[in-house]
């Protein structure tokens, strides 16, 4: 009902108070804890090979099926999380977390090791979505909740980098089970205030789940990640290829399971909210551009400029500093009243100005080569967290669930095929540049140079050795300048379809009060 014709004023969204900027703290527990666990196990694989000798597969499994169990399950649990409460599932994935921490602690065999990191991923499943979704709902006012989440950015972005570090510094000190053990406080400590600071929330009125969707989503994500994330390992061969088109054909009859059954897991209304799908799009470039350089620098650092391990691990924390500020700082000028387009134009531009950076790097460029990937995760962290907060702006509360599930699933996607693209770019060069007298070997990875190397007389191996580092580096110069080119037409999209969105869209749960008041 309208006063003297006037129409209904807007409802004020509540201000978050210190009770829900404390619950925002206690969230970040389990995003940190999940983002490190992406890259924990770095230092600790060679004390596992020496006290459970896995074989070679096994290794491999031990590294990839953690992120194999996220990637499969996000959009599973976060249309489950809609339906059954946001807060529950988190608590019931905090304690499968920890549960499986500790059995990957103490496993004695590599199949239990495995089975643990499988646990692990389905936990760490059900934490991610959950987590940006409560941010939803503990952070009505638009402001309040750009700032959440651009602090909910800088800590995912963070972890990844202080997982290797703590790695490190954990098995030089402890033995490897206490990569693990450092879950159990925080996952404590989140299960006991986590009752007591974090609303419930969920869909009122979800309808049935929709359970056959369940494997048709895992069969259409996990034939993709994998085949791309093979294809940057190994180079190309048929099989990678049929996978991912199995993939995508799943994926197909998924989308069409969604449009057409009368309860979908992901409801296609979702594409509706302005703004929603070019998220998704600018998330998943946001994506390929910071993990297509992560494939680069951390072989640079290592095998490059021959730092150790825990060194180049520590080196590669310098670039995370500039992060803290850069997300913050987008949410700010937002606030102040910057277009978002202007925002997220920027940070592309600024993340390809890293890559152009990177370009120049020669074979003893250690501090431009950090600069360069400070430069660009300061720009790619101000799309993401921009992104983000589009997302879930336009989106109802009760369905974030699912919109953080498909924003953390294009980010898999963006991910995976950025290290896919750009490192079959730098292969390409890197074979190009080795000689042909050296072995074949050689030829495969700059890893396998240095290996024969080592077996050959001092002259030859210097000469194999520099010719190997000097073609890697080419490489990366050549994958650097496809990714700054993609990130300026990253831009280019972003302005372009960012200009017709308003900086805080109007969700259905912000709508003007029928009673005028």
């Amino acid at each position: 009902m309208t006063t003297h014709g006037k129409p209904p004023a807007p409802v004020a969204p509540a201000r978050a108070g210190r009770r829900e900027w404390t619950a925002l703290g206690v969230l970040m527990l389990p995003l940190l804890l999940v983002s490190m666990d992406v890259s924990v196990l770095y230092f600790a694989v060679p004390a596992i090979s020496a006290d459970l000798a896995p074989t070679g597969t096994q290794q491999l499994w031990i590294f990839d099926i953690y992120a194999f169990a996220v990637a499969g399950l996000l959009m599973t649990m976060g249309s489950l999380g809609d339906r059954v409460g946001r807060r529950k599932l988190l608590l019931i994935g905090a304690a499968a977390f920890g549960l499986a921490s500790l059995a990957a602690a103490y496993a004695h065999t590599a199949e239990m090791l495995i089975a643990a990191r499988a646990l692990l991923g389905i936990g760490g499943a059900t934490l991610m979505p959950s987590t940006m979704a409560l941010l939803r709902t503990l952070f009505t006012d638009p402001g309040q909740r750009a700032r959440a989440i651009a602090l909910w950015s800088t800590v995912m972005t963070a972890g990844v980098a202080l997982g290797s570090v703590m790695s490190g510094v954990l098995v030089e000190h402890f033995w490897w089970g206490s990569v693990f053990l450092v879950n159990l406080p925080a996952m404590a400590l989140l299960l006991v205030a986590g009752p007591l600071l974090l609303p419930e929330a969920r869909d009122p009125r979800p309808g049935p789940f929709d359970w056959p969707s369940v494997p048709l989503s895992i069969a259409a994500v996990l034939p993709v990640i994998y085949g791309l994330k093979e294809l940057a390992a190994h180079g190309w061969n048929v099989r990678y290829v049929v996978a991912i088109t199995v993939g995508l054909l799943f994926a197909a009859l998924f989308v069409h399971r969604q449009r057409t059954t009368p309860s979908p897991m992901i409801s296609p209304a979702l594409f509706r909210g302005r703004g929603f799908s070019a998220a998704l799009s600018l998330n998943l470039i946001a994506l390929f551009g910071m993990m297509g350089s992560a494939y680069f620098t951390t072989q640079y650092l290592q095998s490059v400029l021959g730092k150790g391990a825990l060194e180049a691990a520590l080196w590669a924390l310098l670039p995370s500093v500039p992060i803290g500020i850069a997300a913050p700082a987008a949410a700010h000028l937002v606030h102040q009243g910057v277009h978002r387009a202007q925002v997220v134009t920027a940070g592309f531009l600024v993340a390809a100005a890293g890559y152009a950076l990177l370009a120049l790097a020669g074979t003893d460029s250690l501090w431009l080569v950090l600069a360069a990937c400070g430069v660009l995760a300061s720009g790619i962290t101000v799309a993401l967290s921009q992104m983000v907060d589009l997302a879930l702006g336009t989106v109802p509360v009760e369905r974030a669930g699912s919109a953080s599930s498909l924003l953390e699933t294009s980010a898999e996607f963006g991910g995976a095929l950025g290290m896919a693209v750009l490192g079959s770019i730098g292969a390409a060069v890197y074979r190009a540049g080795i000689p042909a007298t050296a072995p074949p070997e050689a030829a495969e990875t700059l890893g396998g140079a240095l290996a024969v190397a080592a077996r050959l007389p001092a002259e030859t191996s210097d000469a194999l050795t520099t010719a190997a580092r000097e073609a890697f580096t080419d490489g990366m110069r050549a994958a650097s300048v496809a990714a700054a080119i993609l990130l300026v037409g990253g831009a280019a999209l972003a302005f372009t379809i960012l200009r017709k969105v308003r900086a805080h869209a109007k969700t259905p749960d912000e709508q003007p009060s029928p009673s005028g008041v």
